[in-house]
């Protein structure tokens, strides 16, 4: 968890690296817990600031889990085959991260297209590690936030896809699912 003053800048920090747009960096203060800034990115309204910032706290397998969570839901009972194929392929790795299930997540995201939730998700999930070369080329690691931006894609494509009138409802309890696994894994330290 870290010290009181090591969690007050890890706003200042996540929100730099999460490239929040610029009324969410104008609201970062280094006195601000993550959890009060995020509930001010949620007042205010700035909803994607709001995923970007959760995306890029929480731990790769983690995010992938809530990415993945805002995809199936977004998905309903019913999606197209290859998004159940992504989701599937995405699930299967957050349950197993092997090599493997990674390689296969990428494969079905693919197919689902990157510009869907599913597919952002099973994105996400490839570049949680390994390397983004064919396996028997030199390895060539993920950037390390790829994983953090395909999360935020998931999440924000599952909350805008369908029924974009109802997106700022689908946010919030995106946000609010985000934030209790922020709690469950502890990132956060007590604020001050």
């Amino acid at each position: 968890m870290g010290t009181p003053a090591q969690t007050l800048s890890k706003t200042v920090t996540i929100s730099t690296v999460a490239e929040l747009g610029e009324e969410a960096m104008a609201l970062v203060r280094p006195d601000l817990h993550p959890l009060d800034f995020l509930a001010l990115l949620m007042e205010k309204a700035l909803y994607p600031d709001a995923v970007r910032f959760i995306a890029h706290a929480l731990p790769k397998r983690e995010a992938v889990w809530w990415g993945w969570v805002c995809a199936r839901r977004s998905a309903g009972e019913n999606p197209q085959p290859k998004i159940k194929a992504a989701l599937d392929a995405t699930e299967k790795w957050i349950a197993q991260p092997s090599e493997d299930n990674r390689r296969s997540a990428m494969a079905a995201a693919q197919k689902a297209e990157l510009g869907t939730a599913a597919g952002c998700a099973g994105l996400a999930a490839f570049f949680s590690g390994g390397s983004l070369a064919p396996p028997e080329a030199p390895v060539v690691p993920p950037g390390e936030f790829l994983s953090a931006k395909a999360v935020s894609g998931a999440v924000i494509f599952a909350a805008v896809a369908k029924e974009p009138e109802r997106a700022p409802e689908k946010f919030r309890s995106f946000v609010a699912q985000g934030v209790e696994v922020t709690n469950r894994v502890k990132i956060w330290g007590p604020r001050s």
